[in-house]
């Protein structure tokens, strides 16, 4: 696999940042302990509080942008580097369910694992999660930010969880994060193509 490093060569690495040092943001790293969708630690003994540095150029101008508009507000990140060793972990423990649309396939490669992802919510002054209608890895279409409007319609979320994701998506997308159809915690530093083609994989 060309051009990739392993996670234990980052220290000090010029085109890595560790999500420390990025202000105004709180970190929850979801798949470093068991509140997650496999129920185990996944990033033992891995050190992931980390992502590229033109991401967290983004996240910092994200956070800028948030506390602008809503100073009341925080961004929490929920996860951010994810080594290709996780990545192939977590296929396989979705392989052979229709929830593998919600991963990249390992061999292609997540944007998570270039460091040019990240998943984020929003919490308040004292440091509670707004409500999204949804939690952080709800593998339900619910969670599908193109299907917003029909769940909105039928009941199945309400008005102040448009909200709250709109507020999400309007510091991340304006700071020049794309999101995504199936989650909307989640956000790419730029075009997935040009990242797959340009950026070091962390193994």
């Amino acid at each position: 696999m060309a051009n990739t490093l392993p996670i234990e060569s980052l220290v000090d690495h010029p085109h890595f940042r560790r999500l420390d040092s990025i202000g105004a943001i709180r970190v929850d790293l979801r798949y470093a302990g068991n509140g997650n969708f496999v129920g185990q630690d996944l990033y033992s003994p891995f050190d992931c509080a980390w992502l590229h540095r033109h991401a967290a150029e983004r996240l910092e101008k994200a956070a800028g942008r948030l506390a602008a508009a809503r100073p009341d507000l925080s961004l929490l990140v929920l996860d951010a580097l994810r080594p290709q060793r996780v990545q192939e972990r977590m296929w396989k423990a979705l392989q052979g369910t229709d929830l593998t649309k919600y991963l990249a396939d390992p061999v292609r490669g997540s944007i998570h694992s270039f460091g040019m992802a990240v998943d984020v919510t929003l919490i308040d002054s004292v440091g509670r999660e707004l409500d999204m209608g949804t939690p952080f890895d709800d593998l339900t279409e619910r969670s599908h930010p193109v299907l917003e409007r029909d769940f909105l319609a039928n009941g199945g979320l309400v008005q102040a969880h448009i909200d709250n994701r709109a507020i999400l998506r309007d510091a991340m997308i304006g700071s020049g994060w794309l999101g995504i159809t199936r989650e909307w915690w989640h956000f790419d530093g730029g075009d997935r193509d040009t990242i797959r083609a340009g950026y070091v994989r962390i193994l």
